[in-house]
């Protein structure tokens, strides 16, 4: 069984930086997909940023070149890196795992971009 904590989210003015981790337990880390999603209030869940584990990544459009994702093998951890931020990008962001068919979810962190 994979668990995933988020840590990192809170209140920033537009235009600011925030970068959220995640703690990983449980199973071969190495070896998932790790990646993170958001949901905002009345929407659907999201895509972010994906990294495999051969370091490859897929984001969405709308964070193309202004957010990134890391990952630590050693440590079990990935980190979203969110440059520029804007209001738009107020949600719960979800940190993933996918290993073979099983997906698994941590509890969301809050992330508010607002003056």
């Amino acid at each position: 069984q994979v668990q995933l904590v988020e840590s990192g989210g809170g209140l920033v003015q537009p235009g600011g930086s925030l970068r959220l981790s995640c703690a990983a337990s449980g199973g071969i880390f190495s070896s998932y997909t790790m990646g993170w999603y958001r949901q905002a209030p009345g929407k659907r869940r999201e895509l972010v940023v994906t990294i495999s584990s051969g370091g490859g990544t897929n984001s969405g459009d709308s964070v193309k070149g202004r957010f990134s994702i890391s990952r630590d093998n050693a440590k079990k951890m990935v980190y979203l890196q969110m440059n520029n931020l804007k209001p738009e990008d107020t949600a719960v962001y979800y940190c993933y795992a996918k290993y073979f068919s099983n997906d698994y979810w941590g509890q969301g962190t809050q992330v508010t971009v607002s003056s």
